[in-house]
């Protein structure tokens, strides 16, 4: 079993199939780290597997999951949970991360929705996460989620957030994407959203981009280059949480590999650059 996937760190590319025979073709010093969806590559054989566990087996490997469903009433997926698992064991994977979100009801809706913002929701959602965590063997890590809607809310998104990082035990997958469209489309400030976070339960970051669908709501798609205010906000999180490691999500139209490295380059150079502030202030 590769042991290598505990030195998370740097910045990090999405992997999608389309991307295997681009990035075993060439030498890409640029990526630090992969992440996949295991659901794309749980029993995957062949040629594809072969290709798959070549390419992880050179650098540390992080699963984001999509249909959970942590947040929904279906009944939980542990079957789901033990595959994973194993492909945990497979790759040597050291992390699981998901969506706070639900994304079932009586069958799968191939959408990630938003929870509702209670404290029924929250011991809910804990109950389910102390679960995944038992079959799993260690925490996981969950991605504060974006949204567009929110008909029942008795706390705030942040008060809902802290409350199942602090009382599940799991971790903190941030994107700073998702604070942005979160911020222009439910009207409040993304610096101040981002600083009351739970950062001390960060494990590493997401970075990806947005269609405008108006000056006033934003999608979050993937599908697009990172825009300049997301990169702010990156090195807003950067002064204060540290160079985490962070991570390009791009799911569809992708470009030519070498403007995916791109962005990846751009991650690593806010990454010095905060690594030189932090010097300057220690001997300062």
């Amino acid at each position: 079993m590769p042991g290598h996937s505990d030195r998370l760190a740097g910045a990090g590319l999405g992997l999608r199939r389309a991307l295997l025979g681009p990035l075993l073709s060439g030498d890409t010093p640029e990526v630090d780290f992969f992440e996949v969806a295991p659901e794309n590559w749980i029993g995957v054989g062949g040629r594809l597997g072969r290709q798959f566990r070549e390419l992880v087996s050179q650098r540390p490997l992080v699963l984001h999951g999509l249909s959970l469903d942590i947040g929904g009433i279906d009944e939980l997926d542990t079957a789901l949970v033990q595959a994973v698992r194993r492909l945990m064991d497979d790759t040597g994977a050291s992390l699981y991360t998901e969506h706070l979100s639900y994304c079932a009801a009586d069958g799968h809706l191939y959408d990630l929705l938003p929870l509702p913002f209670t404290a029924e929701a929250v011991a809910h959602v804990v109950e389910r996460v102390q679960r995944v965590q038992e079959i799993i063997r260690a925490p996981i890590a969950l991605e504060n989620a974006s949204y567009y809607a929110q008909p029942h809310a008795e706390m705030t998104e942040l008060e809902f957030i802290t409350e199942v990082v602090r009382r599940s035990g799991c971790d903190l997958l941030l994107d700073v994407n998702n604070v942005y469209v979160n911020s222009i489309n439910h009207g409040y400030t993304a610096s101040d959203f981002l600083q009351a976070l739970p950062l001390d339960r960060v494990r590493y970051i997401h970075v990806a981009g947005h269609y405008d669908e108006a000056p006033d709501l934003k999608v979050d798609t993937h599908g697009t280059s990172v825009i300049e205010p997301v990169w702010s906000l990156l090195a807003e999180a950067y002064q204060l949480l540290g160079s985490v490691p962070t991570l390009l999500e791009r799911d569809f139209n992708l470009p030519p590999l070498a403007e995916l490295l791109r962005e990846v380059e751009h991650i690593r150079r806010l990454q010095a650059a905060d690594n030189v502030g932090l010097m300057g202030c220690a001997h300062g």
